[in-house]
Order: structure tokens, then C-alpha cells, then sequence
């Protein structure tokens, strides 16, 4: 990710409310950067749901899935106790959101567009008839 500010923790929310907005309806991959054990995805390219940081908990939660037949069930990751939140929308070649947590494991979150036709396909569907 190129160099882009830290946020102010007192922008978090608004911050992620707004990308929530901007990017409602697009793909969105979640990778873990993690020191000790490598570079693993959570997700990737699923139907993007919402980007919030709640204060109360202090957590951050990026949640994809949920409003489709395609992807009926909403799967949240949680970054507990955030340190650092960084995004970068501007001359890059997809929109992104790393989080570092307090051992120091960064959550990457990258945007696509949806018509971008590298979505996960998830399980094939039969066509064929079933017995009853």
C-alpha cells in the first residue's frame, strides 16, 4: 500500500461510515499481514457489507455477504483494540483499508468493482431435477 497517512482515531468512525457509503455494492478482499505466520485471506472478492469501528468495544469489524441469495449470511471479521488505521483511495489501482492491531498483525481490506467478473462463484448449483 502506498505511503498514506494514519487517521486520527477520533475520525475512525466517520471515516469508515464513509467508505461504507463509497463502496457499498463492491467486492472487497480481506487479507491478514500477520509477522509470526504470513500473509493469509479471509475473504476474497465477496459482496462488500459494511466498515465500522465501534468505540464501545474498541473494534474495528469489515463484515461481507448478506444481501443476496448468492451470499445469504453475513461474515464479519474483528480487529479487537485497533492502533493504527490507514486508507488509500486516491491514484491507486484499488481502494484500500489496513488496520494494525496491537501485535502489530495489519488486516488489509481492498476494494473491487463489482462488475469487475472475479467474484468467488462459491459452490456450483445443479440444475438438475431432484426426486421427491
Amino acid at each position: 500500500m502506498p505511503e498514506t497517512p494514519v487517521l486520527d482515531r477520533d475520525r475512525w468512525t466517520t471515516a469508515l461510515d464513509e467508505l461504507t457509503d463509497t463502496y457499498g455494492g463492491q467486492l472487497v478482499s480481506i487479507e491478514l499481514l500477520d509477522p509470526a505466520i504470513g500473509h493469509q485471506y479471509e475473504a476474497e472478492r465477496l459482496p462488500f457489507s459494511y466498515l465500522t469501528y465501534d468505540a464501545k468495544d474498541d473494534v474495528v469489524i469489515v463484515a461481507v455477504g448478506g444481501q443476496s441469495s448468492r451470499y445469504p449470511v453475513v461474515l464479519r471479521h474483528m480487529v479487537q483494540h485497533p492502533k493504527e488505521i490507514d486508507v488509500s483511495t486516491v491514484d491507486v489501482p484499488e481502494p484500500a483499508v489496513r488496520v494494525l492491531d496491537q501485535e502489530d498483525t495489519a488486516t488489509l481490506i481492498t476494494f473491487y468493482p463489482a462488475t469487475s467478473g472475479t467474484e468467488s462463484t462459491g459452490p456450483a448449483e445443479s440444475t438438475e431435477p431432484t426426486e421427491s
